[in-house]
């Protein structure tokens, strides 16, 4: 066996939504901030994204975590999330994942009954409260970053489904909040390959007209992401998080939820202290607590705090043969939906 490359993983779900976090191989992205080093990902080398996020090596569902030193000295560590379109600024279920393999392999010492990791992330600093008990992490609430609507009930008008109103949002990334109903669908497990190709395809047409510019960090601006929200008869929201290039997050999705509650800040149907749980397509629940009112750049705000749990599944490594014929990997239509395919 001869490898050009080597990365190890600590395998991680977080209510079945798959997060590897790289604990060896990457020493370094180059940039001075993680906005930099995000940058740096999307617009100038995004081969480790591919290499890892593409088949033969992985497939369309979950995320590769990728650990780093901190740009920020409050941090432990720095964070950022490769998935198959391209590198994203945080987000709650892989932070999660992040969180529970650092305590449990003893990367960062875990103190019973909690232990605190400290993310840095493009989006700024993220404070994992970790509840830990005979070794096992038990809960992560995570201090997300501010959450702010850009746009509450923008339209985008579609031949299928006449017009469709969405709120435009940042939790982390950007985010369009659509309500189910609208498409005709339900948030159901059988449901699953029709919400995430009508939410990329939505996602796409919404993008085109709406930069969904950050006011004070460009290299958080653009529309990542879709969200179907619906309401279950307790009051909990079902969510769907659809991801590029055609897949249904499985988790609740944490910077969704942290949107979603922004939302209803602006609604005026919440105040601090408030607690909305969020439901997955397969659900899984997060629990979102509105902590206090902020602002960021003209935009009113919220903190908020995610919480919920994952599990470590395995540890791998994974190399690449300088002779093999795929070194960034390929999608095809058949396993990722849309028009995806090819070699990359």
């Amino acid at each position: 066996m001869r490898w050009s490359r080597t990365i190890q993983t600590v395998d991680v779900h977080c209510a079945g939504e798959i997060g590897r976090v790289i604990t060896g191989g990457v020493l370094t992205i180059p940039g001075a901030t993680m906005a930099d080093k995000l940058h740096h990902l999307n617009t100038v080398d995004d081969s480790l994204r591919r290499w890892l996020c593409s088949e033969p090596r992985s497939g369309p569902a979950g995320s590769f975590c990728l650990l780093l030193p901190a740009c920020d000295p409050r941090a432990d560590v720095g964070l950022i999330v490769l998935q198959p379109d391209q590198a994203h600024a945080m987000s709650g279920s892989n932070a999660m994942c992040a969180t529970t393999a650092l305590l449990e392999t003893g990367m960062i010492p875990m103190v019973e009954p909690v232990s605190t990791v400290t993310f840095d992330t493009a989006a700024g600093l993220v404070t994992a409260t970790a509840t830990c008990d005979g070794g096992k992490v038990v809960n992560v609430a995570l201090d997300m970053p501010p959450a702010f609507v850009a746009g509450l009930d923008a339209v985008i008008d579609t031949a299928e489904w006449g017009p469709v109103r969405y709120d435009l949002c940042f939790g982390g990334v950007f985010y369009a909040l659509v309500d189910v109903a609208q498409i005709g669908l339900t948030i159901a497990p059988e449901n699953a390959r029709q919400l995430a190709t009508t939410g990329v395809d939505l996602r796409n047409r919404i993008a085109g007209v709406e930069p969904a510019l950050h006011p004070t960090i460009p290299a958080l601006s653009g529309l990542a992401y879709v969200m179907f929200r619906s309401t279950d008869p307790d009051g909990a929201v079902r969510t769907c998080t659809t991801l590029r290039p055609g897949r249904a997050d499985r988790s609740p999705c944490g910077t969704g939820s942290n949107s979603n509650m922004a939302a209803r800040h602006a609604r005026g149907q919440v105040r601090p202290g408030d607690k909305v749980i969020s439901r997955s397509i397969i659900g899984g629940a997060f629990v979102t607590e509105f902590v206090a009112e902020t602002t960021v750049g003209p935009y009113r705000a919220t903190r908020n705090r995610v919480s919920g749990q994952a599990w470590i599944y395995g540890i791998s490594q994974i190399g690449l043969d300088p002779t093999d014929p795929f070194p960034l990997g390929f999608t095809l239509s058949d396993t990722w939906g849309g028009s995806e395919g090819g070699c990359c």
